[in-house]
């Protein structure tokens, strides 16, 4: 019951999953759309499989920066499960211990995609247990913070690669590292939008106390712009569908627009936003191709 209570809390089950799904069908989708050699490209059953790990996966990260995150959320976000007592530590690493158990059995067909998640899960866990004894780095260190947990995402990544190789039959190539260059700007946007503030109270996390409320806005557009220009100039799909790397772009456009009016914050729905609909368009171009 505490670990459903976590669940309805930090990864509510038919938005996550529907996330993870459009993230699995979109960057694997992106591999396609710039793949120079790729054949037609579908989605089949180990992109279901992906989309069914990425939602196991995400839970346990969420788990695992909750966990980090305590004492910050007792602060500032004490409804969360785990800063409001509806669940304990120890149950979210019992959490953590079962769910990687189900991720390398839901892979077990395919031993490379297995061998990354290990990886993946292994250097997260081992991440979170360094923060914890030693406290480093800071989690109020944001930029430093960001650099130790990217290779995470990026291991995801490659897992998503490891099955477009394993369907089409593909070697890999320079192609990926595109790919995978264009999704991390995209979640760049996110990072850097969501915690955007004119009047940070004193202790919260944002960029703003490093790089100011304009420096901020100003990389929270750019990463997007660059990510569009980088997926637009390498796309293979035909010439017709490259305006689809755009627009995703509707959404920061239209809440930097809604911030300059006078908003305290950056719309909170919007860096979510954004991600589905470069994951959308994602999909659209490597189903052009």
């Amino acid at each position: 019951m505490r670990l459903a209570r976590f669940v309805r809390g930090s990864h509510p089950p038919v938005p996550s999953l529907a996330f993870a799904a459009l993230w699995a069908c979109g960057v694997t989708g992106l591999f396609a759309a710039l793949d120079p050699e790729a054949s037609a490209w579908r989605p089949g059953a180990g992109t279901a499989v992906a989309a069914a790990t990425l939602f196991v996966d995400l839970l346990l990260m969420r788990a695992l920066d909750d966990i980090r995150d305590l004492d910050y959320d007792r602060r500032f976000n004490p409804r969360r499960p785990l800063a409001s007592g509806a669940v304990r530590t120890r149950d979210l690493v019992v959490l953590y211990a079962a769910g990687t158990v189900v991720l390398l059995l839901l892979n077990a067909a395919w031993p490379w995609r297995a061998g990354i998640l290990l990886v993946q899960l292994a250097y997260a866990a081992g991440a979170i247990a360094v923060h914890r004894r030693w406290g480093r780095p800071s989690a109020d260190d944001l930029f430093r913070s960001l650099l130790v947990g990217l290779p995470a995402p990026l291991l995801l990544h490659l897992y998503l690669y490891a099955g477009y190789l394993d369907a089409s039959g593909r070697r890999p190539d320079w192609s990926a590292a595109v790919a995978i260059t264009v999704v991390v700007l995209a979640a760049g946007h996110a990072e850097l939008a969501g915690k955007l503030t004119r009047a940070p109270r004193a202790g919260v996390r944002t960029y703003v106390t490093t790089l100011g409320v304009r420096g901020t806005a100003a990389a929270s557009l750019a990463v997007p712009a660059l990510s569009a220009a980088l997926l637009a100039a390498w796309s293979q799909a035909p010439a017709g569908w490259t305006l689809t790397a755009l627009l995703p772009l509707a959404s920061p456009l239209a809440a930097t627009w809604a911030f300059a009016r006078g908003r305290t914050r950056w719309p909170p729905f919007a860096p979510a936003l954004y991600m589905l609909l470069s994951f959308a368009s994602y999909l659209a171009l490597g189903l052009a191709r």
